[in-house]
């Protein structure tokens, strides 16, 4: 397993103007340093590439799904939106060497109401036949895409890894898989353990946050029943930490980094 760290930690947006957290995360002892994408014309990724090899420390790509890029939205403009965004992450992914594209790419965060049956039946359409053509896009790059479940508070679209694997079925696609957060599982999971059995070899990337969402360990989440679990279904992907900076980023990294270590130990 590699251990990361995600931008969201120290900055919002992630930019040029930032690449020095790239040695923070290295020197708290991260393997991988994760960009949540905000703005893509916010960084060079050829600079940031070129920094990151300085360093010493890998980067992947998370996106950020507001509702101007819902691939599954009833309106086209933000579809078209949502599809040229995620294509830009896959350019991205491919110059930085990220293996993965992650993040809730199906729908809108933010987006939970009472939908009608035909409303959903639509908005599964364009979200399955969106991810099909964003995969191919993405396999040409030798890049795979990991769709992160959420809590019901974020979306209605999916929330569990049973709802996630008939998405999956349905794009079919070998190089679309999950994204799985401790946070939203704990939330959503009537068994978090089983959960990660079911995802089974479809889990290809994993943040990690409390119940609280602060840092790993500093909640009532067993991680060393997760980590056992991700060990018994042979997993030997990222395990990001995606929590809040509290007291503050610097902090929060260094508890996420100083926990993951012992815990994996164990």
């Amino acid at each position: 397993m590699k251990f990361g760290v995600s931008s969201y930690i120290w900055v919002s947006p992630f930019s040029n103007d930032t690449i020095d957290q790239l040695k923070h995360a290295k020197d708290l002892g991260f393997d991988i340093y994760e960009i949540g994408v905000e703005d893509p014309a916010s960084f060079d990724p050829v600079f940031v590439k070129h920094e990151a090899d300085r360093v010493g420390i890998q980067v992947n790509i998370c996106g950020a799904f507001g509702t101007e890029r819902d691939i599954s939205s009833d309106n086209p403009d933000y579809r078209d939106n949502g599809m040229a965004y995620i294509r830009t992450l896959i350019d991205m992914a491919s110059i930085l060497g990220s293996p993965y594209v992650a993040g809730p790419m199906y729908a809108a965060t933010g987006r939970a109401r009472l939908a009608s049956t035909e409303e959903r039946k639509r908005q599964w359409a364009y979200a399955a036949g969106n991810l099909r053509e964003l995969a191919g896009y993405a396999a040409s790059k030798g890049i795979r895409l990991a769709l992160e479940t959420l809590n019901r508070f974020e979306t209605d679209f999916l929330n569990t890894v049973q709802q996630g694997i008939r998405l999956l079925d349905e794009i079919g696609c070998d190089n679309v898989g999950f994204l799985l957060d401790t946070f939203h599982m704990n939330l959503e999971e009537t068994d978090m353990y089983e959960a990660i059995r079911l995802a089974g070899p479809r889990l290809g990337y994993m943040h990690v946050a409390d119940n609280t969402r602060l840092a790993p360990g500093t909640g009532c989440l067993d991680f060393k029943k997760i980590f056992e679990t991700l060990k018994e279904i042979g997993y030997e992907g990222f395990i990001t930490a995606e929590c809040f900076p509290k007291p503050d980023g610097k902090a929060a990294a260094k508890a996420a980094a100083e926990y993951l270590k012992k815990i994996v130990s164990l």
